[in-house]
């Protein structure tokens, strides 16, 4: 088949070398354009050196965007990894229209970091969907999804680089051929169960201590590895990676408020929560590089706990 690809970054440069590599031919590829000192788009890269006709432009809605998709004569748009707005008259004018990826089970966790947040919100379950783009943000009827499970103790980078990855890129490919070859179908999303969620910067990636341990230890697994949980530890803003969940019971007895440094050993600091401990292992103080939570409480002088 003949594809107008649209997308960013890694699953999108991912995206494009699986379409290429199965014979599928790239008719032209359009990518957001890098802001000033921004990283190169890998997708970009990946674009020109394969030598296929590169597209940047600042807004899809305009009218060279729209002629350069007229002009490619593609069988079908595919989506991977899009930030830029994408009008309903840009992706119906390939033959057989264009499928997009959402990595999350529409419609639930629309928006933009719908990987996050169902870690976040202490989920069993997500999953990846292929759907028909339309001017409303992930609304438009479902061609397919797969669903994979949540581990407890399964942070954002696993979840998306071990699970979600690979199986978005699949997906994008069997979707592609059931839609150019007539054999499927579309489901409307029933709005009954949607869920939008926005970005998870930086308010809401703050530690609240009082929270329970499980809420606690949700939100650092769905931050690790960004954008990070914070909170103020030793007067120093500090983001938190690598940690463990203590509960009650288990492994420890919570003593004093939460928030508050309960102990230091030489590899971790473990810190108060409502029903439990955080032990982290892995940080990063502002200003500085990630480093162990034994390294940095040897620099702040914080005192090894007796036991």
């Amino acid at each position: 088949m003949k594809i107008a690809f649209i997308g960013q970054q890694e699953f999108g440069k991912a995206a494009l070398q699986a379409f290429i590599a199965r014979g599928d031919e790239v008719a032209g590829v359009f990518c957001m354009p890098e802001k000033p000192g921004a990283r190169p788009d890998t997708l970009r890269e990946a674009a020109q050196a394969l030598g296929l006709p590169l597209f940047q432009f600042e807004s899809l809605r305009s009218s060279a965007a729209e002629h350069a998709m007229r002009e490619l004569g593609a069988d079908l748009g595919v989506m991977a990894y899009v930030l830029q707005f994408v009008p309903q008259h840009f992706v119906n004018i390939p033959r057989h229209g264009t499928i997009q990826f959402h990595p999350s089970l529409l419609p639930r966790h629309r928006g933009p970091s719908s990987i996050n947040w169902p870690i976040a919100l202490g989920e069993t379950e997500t999953g990846i969907s292929i759907f028909r783009p339309i001017d409303g943000l992930d609304e438009g009827p479902v061609i397919l999804q797969k669903s994979c499970p949540i581990a407890p103790d399964e942070t954002l980078g696993e979840l998306y680089f071990n699970k979600l990855f690979p199986m978005g890129v699949a997906a994008l490919l069997e979707a592609a051929d059931l839609v150019c070859a007539g054999r499927y179908e579309e489901r409307r999303q029933d709005e009954s169960q949607a869920s939008y969620e926005g970005w998870f910067h930086e308010e809401e990636s703050r530690i609240n201590w009082a929270g329970h341990v499980d809420q606690v230890y949700n939100l650092i697994r769905a931050c690790n590895p960004a954008p990070g949980a914070w909170t103020v530890l030793e007067g120093t803003r500090t983001w938190i990676y690598d940690c463990r969940k203590l509960p009650v019971g288990k492994f420890s007895e919570v003593r004093g408020k939460p928030g508050e440094i309960a102990r230091v050993t030489p590899t971790a600091i473990l810190i108060n929560s409502q029903g439990g401990q955080i032990e982290v292992l892995k940080l990063r103080p502002e200003g500085g590089k990630k480093m162990g939570a034994g390294d940095f409480a040897r620099e702040r002088g914080l005192a090894i706990s007796a036991s």
